[in-house]
């Protein structure tokens, strides 16, 4: 995850320092915890590691749309429980694959979007301009932002990779 990517997470975007990172991380846990969110076990999982990367860091991050935390929580709250699909979180984008035939309209009402090379669909904030024109591939995705399966409610298809 780079710190543009945890900023996101956490709600900040201007200059960040420490302190700024420990309160967002507070509030962001305080927002996401899993007593009382469905999700919250997979966005503390991102939360933590968004501080983890932004606890040292001081400098700019560029002006960014500050409520992607809210968005990525209500996406995987919307899908985390529909059969026959297979969630990964990549960094801060969520992608989707599996049967997602029977799940297309849940999938975009979610504001889910469909990567045609890559056969998954994926969560991204709004105003993100891709540069890749999606060249990668989802093993280069994964190499490069790490990769992550939600354990969701029981189903054996979130297993944690």
């Amino acid at each position: 995850m780079t710190p543009y990517d945890a900023a996101k997470i956490l709600g900040l975007s201007g200059e960040i320092t420490p302190e700024l990172a420990k309160q967002a991380h507070r509030k962001a846990c305080k927002k996401y915890h899993p007593d009382i969110n469905p999700a919250g076990e997979e966005m503390m999982k991102l939360v933590n590691e968004a501080y983890s990367i932004l606890q040292d860091f001081t400098g700019n991050v560029r002006e960014q749309q500050t409520e992607y935390g809210e968005q990525l929580n209500d996406a995987l709250n919307a899908i985390l429980n529909l059969s026959g699909l297979f969630i990964e979180i990549c960094g801060a984008w969520i992608w989707v694959s599996g049967n997602t035939i029977a799940h297309k309209n849940i999938l975009k009402a979610s504001g889910f979007k469909w990567a045609h090379k890559k056969k998954a669909w994926y969560f991204r904030p709004e105003q993100y301009r891709s540069k890749g024109r999606g060249q990668s591939s989802m093993d280069d995705i994964r190499e490069k932002y790490g990769s992550n399966r939600p354990k969701g409610m029981g189903h054996d298809r979130l297993q944690a990779s």
